[in-house]
């Protein structure tokens, strides 16, 4: 099967968007299928408002449509609802294509976090986007819940993985990395991420924990936060962007994950310190929720300062436990039975 998919969120970029799609297309082609994906690096774009590091495809449609119609895909999918996915709907409403579409964002708290919009206009824009799609995955079933009871309809789980050839434990690298290169102080709590207001970084920077604290990643906030939180005040580390040879060597060699976010719908970054051997701290909302479920791999609580000091307890072949029931065979599984390929007379409409 030839496979378009639409994405304004790909590479350069990283984040969740990109480590959603990067494994399981790997899987698809071993297994025959062809993935084209379309992003904004074929398009003139502009830096997205209050973070430039995204860029948006500017009036995309007829360039989209010209590509979409020389690729001649067997099965569309869209990924974001930017620019690109915009144009991309429009097209395939016009020609009869069905599609699917991927639920990965919380846009409406992002949103209202950024600038106080209620959530309630956002959803009903998105619900717009998503309605006219065959199916919308969503990565988990409380993400499906939460999304039912906005209106949404048509959803279908896609179950997630982890690449465990990039994300291994410590044993597979220097354990004393950050003790001899950064001369860090343990117990060493470390948060990947993006530095920005969604993620809710500020409560992990400021919480009172003994050893040294790492915050891993690139983002508006850098800079600022660099500033405002120097490391002899907060023993807080900011080592920016890291590719991912690097960042794995630092997340690896941690005593404990924290994550602070509360508007993820996943959280990659939770399985992936899982896949290292190490044990996650986080909120009691869905994107942790999804991950841990019932297991004893990491800690959810309200009290997030307490959580990350209970994890330290927990021993790597628990996390590695967890991390082993992801799998990205099963998440290409079901992101093909997702999809909705072309009728001969959708084809040739």
């Amino acid at each position: 099967m030839h496979i378009v998919l639409v994405s304004d969120a790909w590479k350069p970029q990283v984040n969740g968007v990109v480590r959603n799609y990067e494994c399981p297309i790997k899987v698809l082609e071993k297994r025959g299928h062809t993935v084209r994906v379309i992003s904004p690096l074929e398009f003139k774009t502009i830096p997205c408002p209050t973070y430039p590091e995204i860029s948006l495809s500017l009036f995309p449609k007829a360039r989209l449509k010209q590509l979409l119609e020389a690729e001649r895909p067997d099965a569309i999918h869209i990924a974001t609802e930017g620019p690109l996915g915009w144009a991309a709907r429009s097209i395939c409403l016009e020609r009869k294509w069905p599609f699917t579409t991927c639920y990965h964002s919380k846009f409406p708290e992002y949103i209202h976090e950024r600038c106080g919009l209620p959530v309630g206009i956002s959803y009903k824009v998105l619900r717009k986007f998503h309605g006219a799609a065959e199916k919308t995955i969503v990565t988990n079933k409380e993400l499906g819940e939460e999304l039912t009871g906005w209106g949404f309809e048509n959803l279908a789980l896609r179950r997630m993985g982890v690449d465990k050839d990039i994300f291994k434990p410590m044993k597979n690298f220097d354990k004393n990395f950050l003790d001899h290169t950064l001369k860090l102080p343990r117990p060493i709590f470390v948060c990947h991420g993006r530095l920005a207001p969604e993620k809710n970084l500020k409560q992990f920077i400021e919480m009172d924990l003994p050893g040294s604290k790492i915050v891993i990643g690139p983002g508006p906030l850098l800079e600022k936060f660099r500033k405002k939180y120097p490391k002899e005040k907060f023993n807080t580390l900011f080592t920016g962007f890291l590719h991912d040879e690097e960042m794995v060597k630092y997340i690896a060699s941690a005593d404990a994950f924290v994550f602070p976010s509360v508007t993820e719908t996943f959280g990659f970054v939770q399985l992936e310190a899982l896949a290292c051997g190490v044990p996650v701290a986080a909120l009691p909302v869905t994107g942790p929720t999804a991950v841990l479920g019932d297991s004893k791999a990491g800690v959810m609580s309200n009290d997030l300062q307490q959580a990350a000091l209970d994890v330290l307890k927990i021993k790597p072949e628990v996390c590695l436990e967890r991390a082993n029931k992801f799998s990205w065979e099963d998440g290409a599984d079901d992101f093909l039975k997702c999809l909705k390929p072309f009728s001969q007379s959708a084809k040739s409409a």
